[in-house]
């Protein structure tokens, strides 16, 4: 069983005692601190509740609604939808928040509470830890009966979304409908077989082949959209002459896709594809996190803009995007963020703009990739012992590479020309996270094993 409280919500797994699991009691402590914050900081009493479709979430949701209420706030449930969505409902309602229930790629025995400033954008690390403590003191107090909230359904927010992508001067319906596309989806018996049906019926598609769009909760396999989760509909599309595959994750903000010989067009790469598309028509700046590929960077100054690293994290992510005011960025696990929608990862506007992108370019899948520069990943960890002080070795990998541009606003990023290695320690366990690039998969293994080999050195030489 597991609990994990963070700045970005709360989630654990279902079952178990209270405090070590997503247990009802949790939720309810959790969900009256969010409410009671929302409250003291917006005086707004209306906050959006929307979930995927994982087993937990109508009990979840009941319990969630229930307990704003019992605050005096008024609940709009938008029930079975989809995190860009209810990220777009907030201010569309001048709601103080929004709450999504959904473990994202996690297996079916997680769920979480996913929390949204008014804005409709995630919380930042400082509100975060308001909510934590005001959590761990539970200090919340509730409404008398004659003040408390209200509860409201609304069922048009899916549809009210892919109308609001619709309109968006760079998704062309026509373009999309005269090449007569066939698509096969997987979505994961979740939400994203409501949704992404819905948006390729409304972009012209005609021919749509559904595997796991029963939004039940009973995930078919892994949820997280990886190759090795995907071997299903690989071959499905290599025996039926598809145009594409298009995957989501539960919660419907990763997009991934599939090339028509059923090989993988790369998660790293939906990001790019889309990018070079939008630049192609408005040329400015873009953003992805320090861990995403080069090839953004490449196809970013290659169309006259810039591009800027985050650290990671969604809200890194879209603070630089304020900053540096990019047209588009996201990250580099099919997390599309474009800017004229909303400041969210939005699969739905993914799938309409690569479309619209696919169809103007006038190639294959396995074309468009090819024409565009091609990094190979390498992910690794290195598990360390409890005594070991991570910053201090952090710290020293540095100073080793003091020669190599290096960036350190999350962990430590080295450049070695058009290569790259990313150490990012983990908040909840002794381990280094090391990502590796190059324009070879061999290369960018052996640029990982050399880092690792240096921090076991600094270990054993600390010993």
């Amino acid at each position: 069983m597991a609990l994990i409280k963070s700045i970005s919500g709360i989630r654990g797994t279902i079952g178990g005692q209270a405090g070590e699991a997503l247990t009802p009691v949790d939720v309810v402590k959790f969900a009256a601190a969010y409410g009671t914050w929302v409250l003291q900081t917006t005086g707004n009493n209306t906050i959006v509740v929307g979930r995927d479709a994982r087993i937990s979430g109508d009990m979840v949701n009941k319990l969630v609604c229930a307990t704003l209420q019992g605050l005096g706030i008024n609940v709009v449930d938008v029930g079975l939808s989809t995190t860009p969505t209810v990220e777009m409902v907030v201010p569309e309602m001048k709601a103080g928040g929004g709450i999504i229930l959904t473990a994202s790629h996690n297996p079916k025995q997680w769920n979480a509470l996913k929390l949204l400033n008014y804005k409709g954008e995630f919380i930042s690390d400082a509100e975060g830890k308001l909510v934590l403590e005001l959590a761990d003191k539970e200090a919340f107090e509730f409404a008398q009966v004659t003040e408390l909230g209200t509860y409201t359904q609304r069922e048009d927010a899916i549809d009210k979304h892919i109308e609001a992508i619709l309109a968006l001067p760079l998704v062309d319906v026509e373009a999309v409908k005269a090449k007569k596309f066939k698509i096969a989806i997987d979505c994961v018996n979740s939400t994203g077989g409501i949704a992404v049906p819905m948006l390729l019926k409304a972009l012209g598609v005609k021919t749509i082949e559904k595997l796991y769009c029963e939004p039940d909760g009973h995930f078919p396999h892994n949820p997280e959209p990886l190759p090795e989760n995907l071997r299903e509909i690989s071959k499905v599309i290599e025996k039926g002459k598809f145009d594409l595959g298009i995957v989501v994750d539960p919660d419907v903000d990763r997009l991934a896709l599939i090339n028509e010989d059923g090989s993988m067009f790369g998660e790293e790469y939906t990001l790019v594809a889309v990018a070079d598309y939008i630049l192609k028509n408005k040329v400015g700046n873009t953003v992805s996190n320090l861990s995403s590929t080069r090839a953004l960077r490449d196809v970013t100054e290659k169309a006259g803009g810039n591009y800027y690293a985050a650290a990671v994290g969604e809200v890194n992510v879209v603070n630089m995007m304020k900053e540096q005011n990019a047209v588009i960025g996201g990250e580099g696990n099919g997390g599309i963020i474009y800017p004229e929608l909303h400041y969210g990862r939005d699969a739905l506007v993914g799938i309409a703009l690569f479309l619209t992108h696919l169809a103007k370019a006038d190639m294959s899948m396995t074309r468009l990739r090819a024409s565009y520069p091609n990094y190979y990943i390498s992910k690794n960890k290195i598990e360390l012992t409890p005594d070991v002080d991570v910053d201090a070795v952090l710290t020293q990998m540095q100073q080793r590479y003091a020669k190599q541009p290096i960036n350190t606003i999350d962990g430590v990023k080295i450049e070695f020309d058009k290569e790259w290695v990313h150490l990012r320690k983990s908040n909840t366990e002794p381990i280094i996270r090391i990502y590796a690039e190059s324009d070879s998969n061999a290369t960018a293994e052996h640029l990982a094993n050399k880092i690792i080999a240096d921090i076991k050195e600094i270990i054993s030489v600390k010993a």
